[in-house]
């Protein structure tokens, strides 16, 4: 497991520190410091093992020279509290080898830096820890002031570029970092990934700690800080105490990205959490004995593996939301629906193949959760947008959703289902808004990209409210961020229909190869490629950009009206994909005039005619993260932009920064994208999941470029992106206390048959398909129904119900239960509570009330039962809901009490104050007419206090403050009058 560690800092005078020292520190140099007439000599300190000054377009070379570099920064400072450089420091992952290591951290900097205009001065360290293991880690001097040509030609240091400062390009960079990393750490085949988010924002409850070397803890000489080796170990320690006091916090971190885990990723996140080896072995025997720690056996290497029981009690708890949901039967469609639906979708000259009908039967059956698995290209979402008119129609209200917001807008396009992220969904339903109901159809897209966590709380929500769930995807395609692959173990328990007949590819072949790779036969889908002449091998990777470039712009000039993108697997080829296509066109006169303009991603040239991705969610521009579109104007302030979809956004770059060129792609953007013609680079970072997605985006053609630097040769080709990197879940482990009574895995698709054979459609004439009615292509219910064929949850209701019945019948005839039968109560009572909790007593209430309810539930038919287990809950949740809501407001009512009462005192502070300042004005002042004026103040004050009871009640305590020497009975306000009455006739004499 990689550390993630990414700071930056001012180095500023302020604070006493100089640049020149700063720089020999980093980089073990001896510089001479001219500003202060000495040298800083670091010569002897050990761990540097690389170090060089990377230059931008325009600096000249002598700046090469460190010392002369930051003896030039120095002199162009004349603040005695100037800034002189931002430094920035990351933690490179010890996974990487010394060189490998050293080109990550370049790269990073020559794109993020000084790409931007910036000098930097990079020095990488790779000390050794206390643990005998490399620490990496590389310190990055940056220059704060433009470079510009003077009047005499010479290049100088210009005005500082406030831009640089942004907090929001810091936020990018640390994504970014993380970026870097992963896409490297996936090239070299390295299992190990980073999260740049704050360990807040993970939801883990330990402190950041700072990335140090050993030598980190000596005070050095003038111009360098104290380091933070002291405050790193009291962190670590710190991180350490609460790993021993709570070592779930460890699991819930691990975690975070992967279901199950090795001992070797444990022991690497506590020795990162503890300090010194004592520590850390205190830690690691806290972890290991820990009940929240589960072994699951061994995986296919042959590795012992873990979760937590955190994690065994989420996917628990979303088995029992989908079996719950699967039991019902309560948002039926009637034929007529779909039937008016399919008519209205022929007439528009939309006819669904078999499977398609097939899948929109299953999914507007009556029962509570759908399944849906479709290979790229099968036209899920065209059949969707059939259901949604059924749906509809039956008087049910559909809601999609989506993992990001790309898919959410494809889901929407396609089946004209409005959608949203799940992320915003879930925001609303926190705040009591847009709330589900059980008249709601929850369409989720993509399903096989969200996370065990993130489905379970969705899922949950859903089977609350009563709604029904239908989750489709892939679960071949591009695997879940976050931990787990619930998707696809939905689909195993509780069945799922599937549609393969590619519909995306005009050419048959091409359809073939979609399935090849859909099913992992990679090197078939590949070969059929090459054979085609889709296969385009080059000497180098560069030389592989360019022939791709090329073959780009032959193409578009050839299919001028076609649709097409160009993808690949990492951020940095995209951009030079990007520029280079860019050069292309501007070379042919494709493009406008060019304005510079710095968005989120730093400068970047754009002119009308330029293909731009918006790269944030905007619901107010109506543009997603992934959105396409072509520049139609654009100045340095302004842009608008002619979307895909045929809509017109313009937006003020202040307002909305967060575009860049869309001629090429990530393949992760581009799940859920369908366009005509695809250009495809391969890189080793890629798999069989990325290469699926990759190459069936395409309607009409696709190829794959390579580099024989990347790889040897095809067979080389196929390896790589036939490599299976599957996501797995602790279910996946069969073990005693994960499931004690285990049965064979069954596979995806047992016990789907459709009734109409693949023969007979293809001896159905094509004119007769347009005409088969609904009823010719059923495929029941029953028949979707996995090998075992009632859910647990129907049968655990049917054994409660029909003890409860014997007893009852028992009772009723004058008799005594027998303890046997009562055995059999608690049993049956225990594993419904198991599948639902609480549910026994909500059923044993309802029983008490309805005989014939608990007959019909003893027979199998448990509709009824279960409707009125709903009803139970949801009259508990109703008055949950309330009582949070008056404990809420009996809270907000004590805070706001709390609030006027600091008010009301602070006020009473004021008004003391203010009459002792006015009583001596009047007393002492050198004039009548100020002392008149005085005077005038304390009554007006003293008589305000009638409109004011709260403050004149709280003064009342200070009457000595304000001169009275005791109460007169009367109020307040009215002695204080009378004070200065008599005040008035002494002469002012108090």
């Amino acid at each position: 497991m990689a550390i993630y560690h990414f700071s930056a800092k001012v180095i500023s005078r302020a604070v006493g520190s100089s640049a020149v020292a700063a720089a020999a520190y980093r980089s073990a140099d001896r510089l001479h410091d001219e500003r202060l007439g000495r040298s800083h000599d670091f010569s002897n300190k050990a761990g540097v093992v690389h170090s060089e000054v990377l230059l931008p377009d325009g600096a000249p070379e002598e700046w090469r020279d460190r010392e002369k570099l930051w003896n030039d920064v120095e002199a162009a400072e004349i603040r005695k509290d100037a800034q002189l450089a931002r430094e920035i420091e990351f933690a490179i992952p010890r996974e990487m080898t010394q060189e490998q290591g050293i080109e990550l951290a370049r790269d990073f900097v020559r794109d993020e830096f000084v790409a931007r205009g910036m000098i930097a001065d990079l020095n990488v360290h790779r000390d050794i820890g206390g643990d005998g293991l490399a620490r990496p880690h590389a310190h990055v001097m940056l220059t704060m002031r433009e470079i510009r040509t003077g009047d005499d030609g010479s290049v100088e240091f210009g005005a500082k570029v406030r831009d640089w400062n942004r907090t929001e390009l810091l936020t990018h960079w640390r994504e970014a970092w993380a970026d870097h990393v992963n896409t490297r750490l996936a090239e070299l085949d390295i299992d190990a990934r980073v999260d740049h988010r704050t360990l807040e924002a993970q939801g883990i409850e330990l402190e950041p700690q700072h990335k140090i070397g050993p030598a980190a803890s000596r005070m050095v000489e003038q111009g360098l800080e104290v380091d933070r080796a002291e405050e790193h170990l009291d962190i670590a320690r710190r991180n350490g105490e609460k790993l021993i006091a709570n070592p779930a916090i460890a699991f819930d971190a691990i975690t975070h990205h992967q279901a199950t885990f090795t001992e070797r990723d444990l022991a690497m996140f506590v020795h990162r959490h503890s300090a010194g080896t004592d520590q850390y072995a205190q830690v690691m025997s806290a972890v290991k004995a820990s009940p929240e720690l589960i072994a699951l056996g061994k995986d296919g290497r042959g590795e012992d593996r873990f979760t937590s029981r955190a994690m065994i009690e989420t996917e628990q708890r979303l088995e029992r939301a989908t079996a719950t949901l699967d039991a019902r039967r309560n948002h039926v469609v009637a034929d007529r629906y779909r039937e008016r639906a399919l008519a209205s979708a022929s007439a528009r000259g939309l006819d669904l193949s078999i499977e398609q009908r097939g899948a929109l039967e299953h999914v507007t059956s009556a029962r509570g959760v759908s399944n849906v698995i479709g290979y790229a290209g099968t036209g899920k979402s065209a059949m969707l947008g059939v259901a949604r008119e059924a749906w509809e129609a039956a008087g049910y209200q559909v809601q999609g959703a989506a993992l990001s917001g790309i898919a959410a807008e494809g889901l929407e396009h396609g089946s004209g289902i409005g959608s949203r992220t799940l992320a915003s969904l879930e925001h609303q339903w926190a705040n009591d808004r847009e709330l589900l109901s059980n008249k709601h159809i929850l369409v989720i897209d993509e399903a096989g990209m969200i996370g065990t966590r993130q489905l379970e709380r969705v899922v949950t929500e859903a089977e609350r409210q009563g709604a029904k769930v239908v989750l489709v995807g892939d679960p071949e395609q591009l695997q879940a961020i976050e931990a787990g692959a619930a998707f696809r173990a939905a689909a195993e328990r509780h069945g799922a229909i599937e549609i393969s007949s590619i519909r995306r590819q005009h050419e048959e072949w091409q359809r073939d190869a979609t399935r090849e790779l859909a099913t992992g036969r990679t090197g078939e889908a590949v070969g059929r490629y090459a054979e085609a002449g889709h296969v385009h091998a080059a000497n180098t990777r560069d030389a592989a950009r360019t022939e791709l470039v090329d073959a780009w712009d032959r193409d578009r000039q050839r299919h001028p009206d076609a649709s097409r993108i160009i993808l690949t697997h990492t951020n940095d080829e995209v951009r030079q994909l990007n520029e280079d296509v860019r050069d292309r066109l501007r070379a042919g006169g494709s493009l406008g005039e060019d304005f510079k303009i710095t968005v989120e991603r730093g400068e970047r040239m754009f002119a009308e005619g330029d293909r731009v991705m918006f790269l944030r969610n905007e619901r107010e521009l109506g543009v997603k993260n992934g959105s396409l579109g072509t520049v139609q104007n654009v100045d340095r302030t302004r842009m608008a932009v002619m979307l895909d979809d045929g809509r017109s956004v313009a937006f003020d770059l202040k307002d909305y920064a967060h575009v860049d060129h869309g001629y090429a792609a990530t393949i992760h953007k581009a799940q859920g994208m369908t366009v005509d013609r695809v250009q495809v680079l391969a890189t080793p970072g890629m798999d069989r999941h990325g290469a699926y997605v990759a190459m069936s985006r395409h309607r009409e053609s696709v190829d794959l470029h390579y580099g024989r630097d990347d790889f040897r040769d095809q067979s080389k080709l196929v390896r790589t992106l036939g490599r299976e990197r599957g996501k797995d879940m602790a279910s996946d482990y069969r073990t005693k206390e994960v499931a004690p009574k285990a049965e064979p895995k069954r596979g995806m698709f047992d016990g789907l048959k459709l009734s109409v054979t693949r023969k007979a459609l293809e001896e159905t004439p094509p004119q007769r398909l347009r005409q088969v009615k609904l009823s010719e292509v059923r495929v029941s219910a029953r028949a979707l129904e996995p090998a075992v064929a009632r859910p647990p949850l129907d049968k655990a209701i049917e054994r409660f119900a029909r003890v409860t019945k014997d007893i009852v019948d028992v009772r009723r005839g004058g008799g005594k239960e027998l303890p046997h039968e009562l055995d059999a109560y608690h049993k049956a009572r225990q594993e419904l509570d198991v599948l639902r909790p609480g549910g026994a007593n909500d059923l044993r209430e309802a029983f008490g009330k309805s005989y014939k309810l608990t007959s019909e539930a003893a027979e199998g038919r448990t509709a009824g039962a279960i409707a009125a287990m709903d009803r139970q809950e949801a009259a508990r949740a109703a008055e949950r809901v309330a009582a949070e809501r008056a404990a809420r407001d009996r809270a907000q009512l004590a805070v706001e009490t709390k609030r006027l009462a600091a008010e009301t005192e602070k006020r009473a502070d004021q008004f003391v104050a203010t009459w002792k300042k006015e009583s001596t004005i009047a007393r002492k002042a050198p004039t009548y007419a100020a002392r008149d004026e005085a005077r005038a103040n304390l009554t007006s004050m003293a008589k305000s206090l009638h409109r004011d009871p709260q403050l004149e009640s709280l003064l009342e305590n200070r009457r000595a403050q304000l001169g009275l020497d005791a109460m007169r009975g009367k109020t307040l306000s009215q002695d204080l009058q009378l004070s200065l009455g008599a005040g008035r006739g002494l002469g002012i004499s108090m």
